[in-house]
């Protein structure tokens, strides 16, 4: 028995002096690994809206990274993703050669999908965190605390408005979530806390929202009816306003402005008063407006 188990010893030391030769004389038995972006970018999609003219686009640049494993069963991995975000600020009621503005981000590897938080912001995760861009400025990080308030389970995070107190309400998931799962945040950029919360006696009647936001004290609930026509933004609970089209299946809080549907439109004096301009959908950047005259935005 001792003897076959030198034996064996013998065969083992022999297989690892024969693989360190081999990875000397090769490349070292360390990964290669390749990183390259692409020279395009992605076809831009539709952020949100400044005003009743201006409208925010993103994109980014695509990049592959290779990674060549050298070891006893050799192996290639592929990962792909896109960086370097661009903004970009096209005014969609005249026919142009390009965007008003444009600015893209250098040292960022990830990200890419970009959401509106007030008229001239926007935000998009960095892994935990947040990235603020303002436009015409250069984006920062905001550095993100998480508490939970009479919840355990915490949402996903897709749209922030400005919201009481001069915070702001973060949305995911659907307010009419049950049990002590949070049904939404208040996300404080003075402190950096996103604080998951159930909705209290005063806010209970906001479940049925598709969207809500707040200007100042006045909280305003946006209800889409694509089926029998009542769609319409309830505000602080009491106070119907109508939308000037009644059947809607999208429609979104986008900063000082609205999307209902495939229009642009601005909520002054509790009215809802609608562009003449709207786009094909899907987030694509193609207008139209009423004389039918089709606006293709360049970039």
């Amino acid at each position: 028995m001792k003897h076959l188990l030198k034996k064996f010893e013998m065969a083992r030391l022999l297989a690892v002096a024969i693989t360190a030769f081999a990875c000397v004389c090769m490349w070292g038995c360390s990964d290669r690994v390749e990183f390259k972006w692409s020279d395009g970018r992605g076809t831009p999609l539709i952020a949100g809206f400044i005003d009743d003219s201006l409208v925010v686009a993103y994109d980014c640049r695509e990049w592959l990274e290779t990674t060549e494993t050298w070891s006893i069963g050799d192996g290639y991995s592929e990962e792909s993703s896109c960086g370097h975000d661009r903004l970009l600020v096209f005014n969609y009621r005249v026919q142009e050669d390009g965007p008003r503005w444009t600015d893209s981000l250098t040292n960022k590897s990830g990200g890419y999908r970009w959401y509106q938080l007030t008229d001239s912001i926007f935000w998009r995760w960095e892994e935990k965190n947040i990235l603020l861009w303002k436009i015409g400025e250069t984006a920062h990080e905001m550095k993100i605390s998480r508490k939970n308030e009479g919840c355990s389970h915490s949402s996903k995070i897709e749209r922030i408005h400005q919201w009481l107190d001069d915070g702001f309400i973060a949305l995911g998931g659907r307010f009419s979530a049950g049990g002590d799962s949070c049904q939404y945040a208040v996300l404080d950029t003075i402190s950096g806390t996103l604080t998951y919360k159930r909705l209290d006696k005063n806010l209970e009647w906001i479940k049925v929202c598709d969207d809500v936001r707040a200007w100042e004290d006045d909280v305003y609930c946006l209800l889409l009816d694509e089926k029998d026509g009542n769609s319409f933004v309830l505000k602080n609970e009491k106070d119907s306003i109508f939308a000037p089209m009644e059947k809607l299946f999208d429609g979104r809080f986008c900063g000082n402005m609205m999307e209902l549907g495939v229009r642009v439109c601005s909520l002054t004096k509790d009215e809802i008063m609608c562009s003449d301009v709207k786009w094909t959908g899907n987030r694509e950047l193609e207008f139209y407006r009423n004389d039918g005259t089709v606006i293709h935005l360049e970039y």
